[in-house]
This record gives C-alpha cells, sequence and structure tokens, in this order.
C-alpha cells in the first residue's frame, strides 16, 4: 500500500463516550475511515502511522440521519467506522504521532 493511500483510509479518530470507554477498559481505538477502505487497508494503515501491531480491525456502515431543516428534510452523509484492537501490550499515543 503507497503513502498516499495511507492518509486517505484513515480520516481521524472518532471521538465518543463509547469509545473513551473501549480504548481504557480493551485496548481499542475508533476512527472514522474511507467507505471504501478494506480490514486489511485499516490494519495496515494504523500500523505504519502509529507503529504499533493490531490484532484485528471491526467496521460497520454507519447511516446518516435524517434532519429536518428550515427547507424542507435533509440528509447527513453515510460515513464508516472502524475499532481497531490492538495486541496485548500496545498502546496508541495521538499526541507523539501528529507530526
Amino acid at each position: 500500500m503507497n503513502q498516499e493511500r495511507v492518509f486517505k483510509v484513515l480520516l481521524g479518530p472518532h471521538v465518543s463516550e463509547k469509545a473513551t470507554g473501549l480504548a481504557e477498559k480493551k485496548g481499542q481505538f475508533v476512527f472514522k475511515v474511507a467507505t471504501d477502505a478494506t480490514k486489511l487497508e485499516i490494519k495496515k494503515a494504523v500500523e505504519t502511522l502509529f507503529d504499533v501491531k493490531v490484532e484485528r480491525v471491526t467496521t460497520l456502515n454507519v447511516l446518516g440521519k435524517t434532519k429536518r431543516t428550515a427547507r424542507g428534510l435533509g440528509k447527513r452523509n453515510d460515513w464508516k467506522k472502524a475499532v481497531v484492537a490492538l495486541q496485548p501490550g500496545q498502546d496508541l499515543d495521538f499526541s507523539s504521532s501528529a507530526e
């Protein structure tokens, strides 16, 4: 996988109460990823960017909500979420990898 694709696969960390609980208790981290990204691409991207070993990747497609606006109904974009489980003894540090 080329370097350009690595940066297009991971769009950023997904921060929520549930994601924070997973990170603290189980060592799993949640990312927003490209909708066409595969589990293998996500695994390689996390391993190269953060220099950690990934045990498994779970993905799910999140459907965008339908919202009422002043101009009628609108729809938020669909997106893909990846839950990355690291091998025991591994940890992600977001502050040091953003150089």
